[in-house]
């Protein structure tokens, strides 16, 4: 089988097409820069999801692994992100074992239904998420995400609340319980990294001395391993005072050394009942409790994917070979523990700004993970949750995207809509409920537009002096919900101007469905009471087909401005001829010619 039958089963073959030692290195390098952001970015997140530390890492690998078979995109990295951590949050505090159970199932359906997505195409369905929607959804869950972590970043310990609101109440209310150290740690934390975030922007000239390049270099290499530079700084205090016999941070605590087993994901399991008891769930118990979850994960995760994907990847990107990668990299991933993964921007940032050549630098990263699994976890310990908290809202901070507010508020004001909508109930209702009311009002918008099509009405003339009314739609569109709308600006327009002509500008309309067409052929025969005219102008092969079959009579039809005043001068002409008829015909008729004579006779006589 020659290499090319081989790409159709594994697309990521077509990477090792002259993949050399130079690819290698540079693959390298960019995996292991990846693997230093993940692996602090996974203890985080897990955390962020309700799990202990280790499901952070075990979700850090296998997505890798098979990206680099399945993937289109060598910058993507696939992982566990803050806002797919966050909708699995709402699951895993149920007690018992259930924490982890709830969250591998969640990662093994997710993947079940993106693969179902792409069988069936259905990738475009992320197409009905606008911009503004996106931008209040990530503004909304960056919100909540860095609510939650501020009881961690304080060193207040116990619940918090649930959403946004309680979060932020429960801190206030416990705000006396805050720990200076703990305090101390994680705003100096946040500080730390944002200014070490700002290392990347220091430009080095094409022109510099090799000393200068060197630093450069070194700010780079900083700026990127700010994440584990500072996990590792804070872990190494924490240790310290730890082997003076003090702890005035509040520590991670154990983390699960060794790679996760492989097993079948969890169908069952049990949650705290009543009185300490534990209550048995079943499949159909756990899918009920996950419930709308199920099919919300993988939208998530596929439209931040697929927008990684384009991003990096440009138009040659197909959606439904990024679908099955993301899909199998869940699937298979729930079979090691996984939590649901999808692409990190952040992370796929690091990996363009690496070097990165292919996407078996994703193999490399998933490496680092696991001799992380098998070296490390005693340390990991150590690190202090403030530390993480911050890490965490360091990320997240630039999920809120404010910038985009004043181009729509002078743009387009009524964009702002949607997304306002999904911010709010986002923050007060919950993220779900939030994402599917912007969607929703989105639609709202688009059905409206299509049954109020804008139309604009103007009274002009032909180079001979024929008034006519010329309608112009301003959409490609007119479907049947814009047909009363349409006759009742005709009419207005009629009772203003008078009984003159109408024509229709058809030449941007590419599309009338059958009910539209009808509703047309009304229009005329109404207008035809009045003696109105109705001029079709410019209208395509398909449109004139769609209203020659409906209308079944002569179409009055001009395809440019030059046939459109010779049919308006036919239309006067002709009106002209019936009035002259209206006059003479009286005239011509016998009982006027008997009359006449002698009226011809006396006047002759004179």
């Amino acid at each position: 089988m020659g290499l090319t039958q081989i790409e159709k089963f594994i697309p990521g073959a077509r990477w090792l097409r002259g993949y050399n030692a130079q690819f290698a290195v540079a693959d390298l390098i960019a995996g292991i820069t990846v693997g230093l952001t993940v692996l602090p970015q996974g203890l985080a997140y897990a955390t962020l999801a309700g799990l202990e530390p280790q499901y952070g890492l075990y979700s850090a690998f296998v997505g890798g692994l098979v990206y680099a078979l399945m993937g289109g995109c060598r910058e993507v990295t696939i992982g566990p992100t803050a806002l797919l951590a966050l909708m699995t949050s709402r699951h895993t505090g149920l007690g018992g074992q259930s924490g982890p159970h709830f969250a591998i199932l969640l990662c093994f359906l997710a993947g079940i239904v993106e693969l179902l997505m792409a069988v069936l195409r259905l990738g475009a369905l992320v197409d009905l998420i606008s911009l503004p929607v996106t931008v209040g959804f990530t503004s909304a869950t960056a919100l909540i995400i860095g609510a939650s972590q501020l009881k961690a970043l304080l060193g207040i310990r116990g619940g918090s609340g649930s959403g946004f609101a309680e979060t932020i109440k429960a801190v206030v209310m416990r705000f006396d319980e805050a720990r200076v150290p703990d305090s101390i740690l994680g705003f100096i934390s946040i500080a730390i990294l944002l200014a070490l975030r700002k290392l990347k922007d220091v430009k080095t000239p094409q022109d510099a001395s090799k000393g200068r390049k060197v630093l450069g270099i070194t700010f780079w290499v900083i700026a990127t391993a700010r994440n584990a530079l500072l996990v590792l700084v804070t872990s190494s205090i924490a240790f310290y005072f730890d082997q003076n016999g003090q702890r005035p941070f509040i520590l991670t605590g154990t983390v699960k050394s060794g790679i996760p087993g492989f097993h079948l994901p969890p169908f069952s399991t049990q949650i705290a009942g009543p009185n300490s008891t534990l209550v048995d769930l079943n499949f159909k118990d756990m899918v009920s409790e996950l419930g709308v979850n199920i099919a919300l994960v993988p939208v998530i995760a596929v439209l931040g994917n697929v927008a990684i994907s384009k991003a990096f990847g440009g138009s040659g990107i197909n959606p439904t070979k990024e679908l099955v990668a993301l899909s199998l990299s869940n699937v298979f991933g729930s079979f090691f523990s996984s939590i649901p993964v999808t692409g990190s921007f952040s992370r796929s940032a690091v990996n363009h700004a690496s070097g990165v050549k292919t996407p078996i630098g994703g193999i490399y990263t998933g490496t680092l993970v696991l001799l992380a699994l098998g070296l490390l976890t005693p340390y990991f310990q150590y690190i202090p949750k403030a530390a993480l908290s911050a890490v965490i809202i360091s990320a997240v901070i630039f999920m809120i995207e404010y910038e985009v507010i004043r181009p729509l508020w002078r743009c387009n004001k009524r964009e702002l809509i949607p997304g306002a909508v999904t911010f709010v109930l986002s923050l007060v209702v919950g993220v779900e409920l939030g994402l599917l009311a912007g969607v929703l009002a989105d639609l709202a918008f688009v059905v409206y537009r299509t049954a109020r099509p804008v139309l604009t009405v103007d009274v002009t003339s032909t180079s001979t002096e024929v008034q006519y009314i010329i309608i112009r739609p301003r959409h490609s569109l007119l479907y049947f919900p814009a047909v009363e709308w349409v006759r009742n600006v005709i009419s207005k327009a009629i009772k203003k101007h008078g009984n003159i002509p109408i024509v229709l500008d058809c030449r941007i309309v590419h599309e009338f469905d059958y009910t539209a067409a009808t509703g047309l052929g009304a229009l005329r025969k109404e207008l035809d009471t009045k003696k109105v005219p109705l001029v079709v102008l410019g209208a395509s092969v398909e449109v004139r087909k769609m209203l020659k079959e409906t209308l079944k009579s002569t179409l009055l039809e001009a395809n440019n401005e030059e046939e459109l005043e010779s049919v308006l001068q036919e239309l006067c002409n002709e009106g002209k001829r019936a009035e002259l008829r209206e006059v003479v015909s009286p005239l011509l008729s016998p009982t006027a010619e008997h009359q006449k004579v002698p009226v011809t006779i006396e006047e002759e006589s004179y």
